[in-house]
């Protein structure tokens, strides 16, 4: 099974989860029982908002039990005590969750049995014949109960699941580990393995640890990382056709998951995406446009990047998407004359046109805000360095240089504040924990509102998003499937982006490069 002068394929080692079983609608179950369940009693009742599949995707899938529930709980602001592995199943902890979860799930698996994928167990059966060896890994611990019950699990060699990454203390999905161990098990070097994936995880894993990554058939296009299956010669499309159908869209592993490590854009990719459309490009502010600074008023927008800016919004739709107060925001760019801007997470929205328009529904909780406000600037003041601002439809409690033993004193405090605030929620951000309106309204929906109004159409138009905080991924998802998102900085943390440049410098690098895109189509 050579492929074109790489190594032989010696064996290939299948997920479980979406791959070999149809257990992710299974899990998915379990996991929405277990967080609506939580999220209603910690709302005390039916308002809450519940978990969905994109919230599976994004946080859980393909994660060991204790860091989903983990996961997903940070995103709605929650931070619970680990806990250990034999705490009875219930809300106390972190462990706690994940058993009760693993309760549900097993209920659901014996009461409704699960079936296999009959396209995996052919193509599975076609690699034994053909003397390749198989494997079988899972991040669960209910594997080997999984598989039997499928009927399917007499058709692996080796298996590498939770119960092994436990014993030997692996870390989950993008790290390699559980697939490195497949193939020492199975006695085969990691660069002849194939490993055969559905989830973004996975393939980075696959990527990382040398093996050879393909992604089961949920759609036509592998994830980014992926060894793209290959046609017999005589049937490929030339190569410039094929290039142009790949950079068109974003690939589909962006699309409902997060994608693990975003790749450095080039200059080529770029234009080919672009390729007879024009940019509309939003950004962040903090961390983007201008490097985090001790305070929010130090965080001047450089000249060099103004300038760009303002060249760019006159060629094309522009618009700065910020945490900030609208006013704070439009006075920290100091421009405008082109710009669209949307201030408090996009609560509160200007046009260059001079109309301004804000979120009802944030209006209607302000008095909440003002109650918080106050207690807030009544209690922080005794955690040392910790501040608080207020925005129109939020309010930031800063920590950036609060000694770390004071952090988690000061969550406290404004959790207790957040719970005991009808119509809030509790988030976060770099540094910062946040008291924003309890409704289903970000810097997503924000920006999807802002192309519609400024009839921004996708079939001429390459939408933009670049941000650097947890709070830009909903602008990453709204515009995956249509656009391009950009995370700025250089950890490799899960993002929905399709791109990553390290700072501030090359943010401005990259608006230079769709300046000269632009100017060239003018």
């Amino acid at each position: 099974m050579a492929d074109e002068g790489r190594p032989r394929l010696d064996a290939v080692v299948f997920d479980t989860d979406g791959v070999v079983t149809k257990t992710a609608a299974v899990h998915f179950a379990a996991w929405k029982r277990l967080f609506d369940d939580e999220l209603r009693r910690r709302a005390g009742g039916d308002d809450f908002e519940p978990f969905t599949h994109d919230d599976y995707r994004r946080y859980v899938d393909g994660k060991p039990r204790e860091d989903g529930v983990a996961s997903f709980l940070a995103s709605r602001g929650i931070d619970l005590p680990f806990g250990t592995a034999d705490d009875p199943p219930g809300p106390a902890t972190v462990h706690a969750l994940g058993n009760e979860k693993n309760d549900h799930f097993l209920a659901q698996l014996r009461a409704d049995g699960v079936e296999a994928f009959p396209s995996t167990v052919s193509f599975v059966e076609a690699l034994r014949a053909a003397g390749v060896r198989t494997g079988v890994i899972s991040a669960s611990k209910n594997c080997a109960e999984v598989l039997e019950a499928a009927g399917v699990d007499r058709l692996f060699d080796v298996r590498v699941d939770g119960l092994d990454a436990a014993e030997l203390g692996f870390a989950g999905k993008p790290d390699p580990a559980i697939f490195l161990e497949a193939a020492r098990r199975l006695g085969v070097a990691p660069e002849r393995v194939a490993i055969v994936e559905d989830a973004v995880a996975g393939v980075e894993a696959g990527r990382r640890g040398g093996l050879r990554a393909r992604r089961r058939d949920r759609s036509r296009r592998p994830p980014r990382g992926a060894d793209r299956p290959r046609r017999p010669r005589r049937d490929r499309p030339r190569r410039a056709h094929r290039r142009r159908r790949r950079c068109h869209r974003p690939p589909r592993a962006t699309r409902g998951t997060a994608a693990v490590a975003a790749v450095r854009p080039r200059r080529r990719r770029i234009g080919l995406l672009l390729e007879g459309r024009s940019p509309a490009v939003f950004l962040d502010y903090d961390g983007t446009l201008t490097p985090i600074v001790a305070r929010p008023e130090l965080a001047v927008l450089p000249p060099a990047t103004g300038e760009v800016l303002d060249a760019l919004a006159a060629r094309c739709t522009v618009g700065i998407i910020s945490g900030r107060d609208l006013d704070d925001v439009r006075a920290m760019v100091g421009r405008g004359e082109h710009l669209w801007f949307a201030g408090s997470h996009g609560f509160d929205i200007a046009s260059p046109e001079g109309w301004r328009r804000d979120i009802e529904a944030g209006r209607d909780v302000l008095p909440q805000l003002d109650a918080a406000e106050a207690a807030l600037r009544e209690q922080v003041p005794a955690v040392p360095e910790a501040w608080v601002e207020r925005k129109r439809f939020a309010i930031a409690v800063h920590y950036r240089q609060t000694p770390d033993e004071h952090v988690d004193r000061l969550e406290r405090l404004v959790a207790e504040v957040a719970e005991a605030s009808p119509g809030l929620r509790l988030a976060g951000g770099k540094k910062i924990f946040e008291l924003r309106p309890d409704i289903p309204w970000d810097k997503g929906k924000a920006l999807q509102h802002i192309l519609e109004v400024a009839g921004v159409d996708p079939a001429t138009s390459l939408a933009v998003y670049i941000g650097d905080d947890v709070t830009d991924e909903d602008a990453f998802v709204a515009i995956r499937t249509t656009g391009v998102g950009i995370v700025v900085g250089d950890e490799d943390r899960p993002t929905a982006a399709r791109f990553r440049v390290d700072d501030t410098d090359q943010v401005r690098d990259f608006l230079r490069l769709l300046l000269d895109h632009a100017e060239g189509d003018a």
